[in-house]
């Protein structure tokens, strides 16, 4: 992480001070920021990740990883199918996941309440897409 920025910030973000936007790095999901990057230097992202109701799941992110030094995903709402490397993981609310650094992995499905809370460290990091690890399932869509 970038260990000479100054942390020299009191953020307190309210519900109300930041909406969910499109326009990060999946187009299926809204993203509300939180306001740590800005209060750690750049140290910290952590953000809002939530299903754009406008686009269902068809073939989720593809298999990528991250160019990060830390990252948890912490399921607050729904659900999300990954693989992680050639294992399947469901991952519901309440549950808190360690995506080490360089992980491949695959978001493939999701509900369409999922929310969860991201926090990535550097708060400027890269997502770079790789070769496939194994299949993954088909996403089951939110038909009813």
């Amino acid at each position: 992480m970038n260990k000479q920025a100054v942390v020299s910030k009191f953020s307190h973000v309210k519900p109300g001070d930041t909406e969910f936007k499109g326009g990060g790095l999946r187009d299926f999901f809204l993203y509300r920021d939180l306001g740590i990057a800005d209060a750690t230097g750049g140290q910290v992202i952590c953000h809002l990740v939530k299903a754009n109701p406008d686009l269902p799941p068809e073939e989720g992110t593809g298999w990528h990883r991250h160019d990060c030094e830390f990252q948890i995903v912490i399921m607050t709402k729904g659900w999300a199918r990954f693989m992680y490397e050639d294992e399947e993981t469901l991952v519901g609310a309440g549950d808190c996941v360690h995506q080490r650094p360089g992980v491949r992995h695959y978001l493939f499905d999701y509900s369409p309440d999922m929310e969860y809370l991201e926090v990535v460290g550097p708060a400027e990091f890269s997502t770079v897409e790789v070769e496939p690890v194994c299949e993954v399932p088909l996403s089951k869509g939110w038909a009813v």
